[in-house]
């Protein structure tokens, strides 16, 4: 029988649906440390886990595994050399968390331009005279987003930053220009001029060897006393 090791517990509907499946067995591993990983892993044909660290000495040391699922999108935690010199195959969950991302990038968006956290402050302690002592917010409005990385969260992050009347501008080399343009944003094919004129910038680039570094201090001393980069 295949056997699934499941790297830090999963939400109880996996572990329903994984429970009424006969044709394999799990065993949940809350131990995620690197030396009981080396000891345990060898055993399963299958591994799930979300931010654990899956290194080339781990996955070497695992001679059934056949597949590795990663409880997320991105894949940075996982040694993907190993995988392909054993011919494991690696899965995603691809629209798993786009939503989410892009709402959180919005309320980062707002707490930071409107102050919340500040007024919340004032208001909670009685101060209220003290909000004429703090620098004012300022609008979304006209403002200009550029978003790097136009895959699944970008796409969705772009409808909500024009909803509030945004600027949209995107920088992905691997994205056409008129798929850009059908989501009513610019595209920018060079990114540290650009950066210049961005009042907001929003990442969402996997992290490999051409994206290390692409905002740096260098192009960061050019932008906007003002920006925001999340």
């Amino acid at each position: 029988m295949l056997k699934i090791a499941i790297v830090k517990s999963i939400h109880p509907s996996g572990i329903k649906l994984l429970k009424k499946n006969s044709n394999f067995e799990f065993e949940i591993i809350e131990n995620h440390s690197k030396e009981n990983l080396i000891k345990k892993l060898p055993d399963f044909d299958a591994i799930s886990l979300k931010t654990t660290k899956l290194d080339s000495e781990i996955i070497n040391n695992c001679k059934k595994l056949k597949m590795v699922s990663r409880h997320g999108v991105g894949y940075d935690n996982i040694d993907l050399n190993s995988l392909k010199l054993k011919n494991i195959t690696l899965t995603i969950t691809t629209e798993s968390n786009a939503t989410a991302v892009s709402e959180h990038v919005m309320f980062m968006i707002l707490n930071i331009s409107k102050g919340i956290n500040i007024y919340d402050k004032i208001v909670r302690e009685g101060q209220f005279l003290d909000r004429n002592k703090i620098d004012k917010s300022f609008e979304l409005w006209n403002k200009k987003i550029l978003i790097i990385g136009f895959g699944r969260v970008g796409r969705n992050l772009i409808n909500k930053c024009l909803a509030f009347g945004m600027q949209a501008y995107v920088y992905d080399p691997f994205v056409d220009k008129k798929v850009i343009e059908d989501f009513k944003a610019t595209k920018i094919e060079d990114l540290n001029k650009f950066l210049k004129e961005a009042d907001y910038v929003s990442i969402h680039a996997p992290y490999n060897k051409e994206t290390k570094n692409l905002i740096n201090l260098k192009n960061m001393k050019n932008m906007k006393k003002n920006s925001i980069i999340i």
